[in-house]
């Protein structure tokens, strides 16, 4: 079963509530076993207009990913980052060689 990734681009508008996201987020991402591979380090843009910060998730499966986003938890968390953030994310399926 191929991994999957949730792809988040994001330009943070309250630096101090933006927090408050990350700490309500973390049970999901803990019970879902969510793996950050990116975090919001240095970018170089190739094309496109990108966002501020970017962030890459690893999840073992689409399954555990969606249950992820759908969570209670990530759902109460995701009602603070729509006060302080605009966001793009995606959920992408991973390639098996």
């Amino acid at each position: 079963m191929p991994k999957a990734y949730w792809i988040a681009s994001v330009d943070v508008k309250d630096p101090e509530r933006y927090k408050d996201y990350v700490s309500t987020a973390r049970p999901a991402f803990e019970r879902y076993g969510a793996n950050f591979l990116a975090r919001g380090g240095a970018i170089d843009v190739l094309e496109g207009e990108p966002r501020a910060r970017n962030v890459v998730i690893e999840f073992a499966s689409m399954e555990e990913a969606r249950a992820c986003y759908n969570s209670e938890e990530y759902q109460a968390a995701k009602a603070i980052r729509q006060t302080c953030a605009e966001a793009t994310m995606l959920l992408v399926e991973g390639h098996e060689p």
